[in-house]
């Protein structure tokens, strides 16, 4: 069973257990663990305000639309909440997890992306933002060395996806996050 197709009582869906404490959370907790997803506070407030999701997949349709909707700032916004490739944020078990495919990364590798996310971030003026889960060191590597040559207009939309992606996986883990369990 998927977290996309809940268990159903009769002709009522049942939310997985994460979600239906996401729907029943007051709005200041509820806009935390968004935060937490997402630093954009007007993607927040899109999400927030479409409670409560029946399903994972409601909830991942108010992401996408709510993506859609960021503005250039909301971007920034967003971006300023992810460390560079590399660089995961020190105590942050999310940013380590999802950036693990730079654990085992040579000394050498980790210096190329570090020069790759300055020239990137110069040319750009934001952090290099990549859905980094299950991806190698090099794939991002050869990712930076791709998109460095992207307009900002192309790149604002590439960043607009990945960011949706990142979103993605993080609600699924606030959705199918049991009581007790370590999210």
């Amino acid at each position: 069973m998927s977290s996309s197709s809940p268990r159903s009582t009769g002709d009522t869906p049942v939310p997985p257990a994460g979600l239906t404490r996401f729907n029943a959370a007051d709005d200041a907790t509820a806009r935390t663990t968004l935060h937490e997803v997402c630093a954009s506070r007007a993607w927040g407030e899109r999400i927030l305000a479409r409670r409560p999701y029946a399903t994972t997949d409601a909830l991942f349709a108010a992401n996408d639309a709510a993506m859609a909707d960021l503005t250039a700032a909301d971007l920034a916004e967003a971006m300023a909440g992810h460390p560079p490739i590399g660089r995961p944020k020190p105590g942050d078990p999310t940013s380590h997890r999802e950036q693990s495919g730079m654990a085992g990364a040579s000394d050498a590798l980790k210096a190329e992306l570090l020069e790759l996310n300055l020239a990137y971030q110069e040319k750009f003026g934001h952090v290099f933002l990549i859905c980094a889960s299950g991806r190698t060191g090099e794939q991002m590597r050869d990712a930076v060395r791709h998109r460095i040559g992207n307009t900002p207009e192309r790149e604002r939309e590439i960043v607009r996806a990945e960011l949706g992606k990142i979103n993605r996986i993080r609600l699924t883990r606030i959705a199918e996050h049991a009581e007790g369990d370590a999210a």
